[in-house]
């Protein structure tokens, strides 16, 4: 995560709240779920070539 990333984007908890590793290790696998700029949920779509996040406030990100 960088310095503009508040929030976890697996859990939704604050970046700074302690170490993440499970959350890390699980995005490995897995898209994220919460914006880690503003918290909100994002709208995620799963498909056989990757996946893609939206969040309303910050946009789209794919993987």
């Amino acid at each position: 995560m960088t310095l503009s990333e508040l929030w976890c984007d697996r859990c939704g908890e604050s970046a700074a709240a302690g170490p993440h590793e499970a959350c890390a290790a699980a995005r490995a696998l897995e898209p994220p779920r919460y914006c880690a700029y503003c918290r909100r949920r994002m709208k995620v779509q799963v498909v056989p070539t990757g996946w893609s996040a939206v969040c309303v406030e910050h946009g789209e990100t794919r993987g």
